[in-house]
């Protein structure tokens, strides 16, 4: 081991703490609209209902995304209450995992220097962090994925029998949670490296047809609650049509349907997408990820073909999603880990033959890059305490430079973990807090007293997933001025609606007074006169939260 690799060995658990621990701000964070509140809000049907097989949003039988991660959001509910935390944490345990495994893999494949900088890398790229803050399913994926990659590797090797059924475990628990599609990035990386090592007997060899097989054992539940769910009940409404099996959406519509375009939900795919997406969600990293790319391509003389596991997986899911007629950025996560290694391995490489020059320099200019972007946001929007935001900022950006590093690697691990700092930091303490006053289903929620959160609760002429979570017990969507009547007539409640609905309410006799009336914007649909404090006012629309007391409205 020379001198940068006790160096890497010292600081490692340092900036690992460090990396982690800009991660935990977002866990506190309310839940944000749209598909973090709608699945928070599927969670809580079952734990409010104990209803652990049916899956409920937008006020009907839901058929989209398999349980797994619902399973896991409603036992946290159970153990810390119904709450963004709650939903939150489970998902960040996952990913704490998938550092762990991240390790595993690269140690194994390379060494335990790759393996600490791969881990670095993982923990701060953007869009890894965004999905602990923002979540969905893929903390789950990707945990499951890259676990289910190492125990296969431990079973490849013949190591202890435990491997097999870890392995099963892991695919069946990506499979429960993202559908049958991650075998190919589970299975393809193998494919090609015992192709091209000609290990044609793999393919017949019993210890992988019984990981399968115990793979395809372990999601039963999940079958069982789809077939419960549609299957026994071929006159439920789903997507337009009756007759819906929920068994073979799974195993079709839900993936290659999405693939292909044929299935109920569709997109419209741009081959591009992922390339020029890779190149933001994974910042701070992305220049390193391209000249890994091409390091491997032209440079690498190892050419160690058991590599190929995850050379393989990444570049067939890469392709994979690439090819899709359905792309959002978030899928791109799973691919992290091993992006995270190919990107430490190169790293690695240049740190030896001392060439990591350039690389310091790329990361000495994002962080002045990233330092006058956030402050310039904190000028623009004028939000709360932006002069401690920017102090904060440029003091972490200057003390970057100042500090005195003993080998380029540590100097680049260092820069980049200040872009990190600044960057959540930035959004965590500051940019989110800010924005989500803004998600007003959330705002209004709160404001139901803790005395009335037992009287029913609706929304109608405005929905919201995060006014549905945070409220108290149900809420019902009414979707009719029939609907709205008798819910009415029936017993004093609170009605989330917009300001015309509500004042129209009002002039029309309800008996009802407006609770609070937070303001409205589309967060995830950011635009420039909404950052722009001096034309905000423009962008805003009011929602109210009525309190009606008329149980004889007629």
């Amino acid at each position: 081991m020379n001198d940068s690799e006790l160096l890497l060995k010292r600081y490692f658990p340092w900036l690992l703490l460090l990396g982690i621990a800009l991660n935990i701000p977002g866990l506190w964070l309310d839940v944000m609209e749209p598909d973090g509140a709608l699945y928070a809000t599927i969670a809580k049907h079952m734990v409010l209902h104990n209803d652990w097989i049916n899956l409920f949003g937008n006020g009907s039988d839901w058929l989209d995304k398999p349980h797994f991660p619902f399973w896991m959001a409603a036992i946290s509910y159970k153990i810390f209450g119904i709450n963004g935390f709650a939903y939150k944490l489970p998902a960040f345990l996952f990913w704490l995992l998938s550092l762990y495994y991240t390790y595993l893999t690269a140690r194994d494949l390379f060494n335990s220097s790759v393996a600490r900088i791969s881990v670095l890398i993982y923990t701060v790229a953007l869009h890894s962090t965004l999905a602990n803050f923002d979540v969905r399913a893929e903390p789950y994926l990707t945990a499951c994925v890259t676990a289910a990659v190492w125990h296969m590797l431990k079973v490849y090797r013949k190591e202890k029998g435990w491997h097999i059924v870890a392995a099963g475990i892991f695919i069946a628990c990506a499979m429960m949670t993202k559908g049958i599609f991650v075998l190919i990035t589970i299975g393809g990386g193998w494919v090609i490296f015992w192709a091209l090592t000609k290990q044609w007997e793999q393919f017949v060899n019993y210890r992988w047809w019984l990981v399968l097989a115990l793979s395809f054992v372990f999601i039963l539940p999940e079958l069982y609650s789809l077939y419960v769910q549609f299957d026994l009940h071929p006159e439920k409404v789903v997507f337009g049509q009756t007759n819906v099996s929920g068994v073979k959406f799974f195993f079709w519509d839900s993936q290659f349907g999405r693939f292909f375009n044929t299935g109920p939900i569709k997109g419209k795919g741009d081959p591009t997408f992922f390339l020029h997406t890779s190149l933001w969600a994974f910042l701070p990293w992305s220049i390193g990820l391209v000249a890994g790319v091409v390091y491997l391509i032209r440079f690498d003389k190892s050419r160690d073909p058991q590599r190929w596991i995850i050379y393989g997986s990444a570049l067939i899911t890469f392709l994979m999603f690439s090819m899709s007629k359905f792309q959002l950025p978030h899928y791109i996560v799973m691919e992290f880990p091993y992006f995270a290694i190919i990107t430490g391995y190169f790293f690695y490489q240049m740190s030896v033959s001392t060439k990591l020059g350039k690389l310091v320099s790329a990361q000495s200019v994002l962080v002045y890059i990233l330092a006058l972007a956030i402050s310039g946001l904190f000028y623009i929007t004028h939000m709360e305490n932006a002069v401690l935001g920017i102090i904060l900022t440029v003091s972490i950006a200057i003390g970057s430079t100042l500090l005195r590093y003993k080998n380029p690697l540590q100097q680049l691990m260092y820069k980049s973990y200040a872009s990190a700092m600044m960057l959540y930091i930035f959004l965590f303490c500051f940019f989110y807090p800010f924005l989500l006053k803004y998600q007003s289903g959330g705002e209004a929620a709160k404001l139901i007293p803790d005395e009335k959160e037992h009287l029913p609760v609706a929304a109608y002429g405005s929905f919201s997933y995060a006014f549905e979570f945070y409220s108290p017990g149900d809420v019902k969507l009414i979707r009719s001025n029939n609907e709205l009547d008798n819910f009415i007539k029936d017993n004093p409640c609170f009605i989330y609606t917009t300001a015309a609905v509500g004042d129209s309410l009002i002039k029309s006799g309800v008996d009802a007074q407006v609770v609070g009336s937070p303001e409205f914007f589309h967060i995830t649909r950011l635009k420039m006169g909404f950052l722009n404090h001096e034309k905000r006012t423009q962008t805003l629309q009011k929602r109210y939260l009525l309190y009606v007391n008329d149980p004889e409205y007629d």
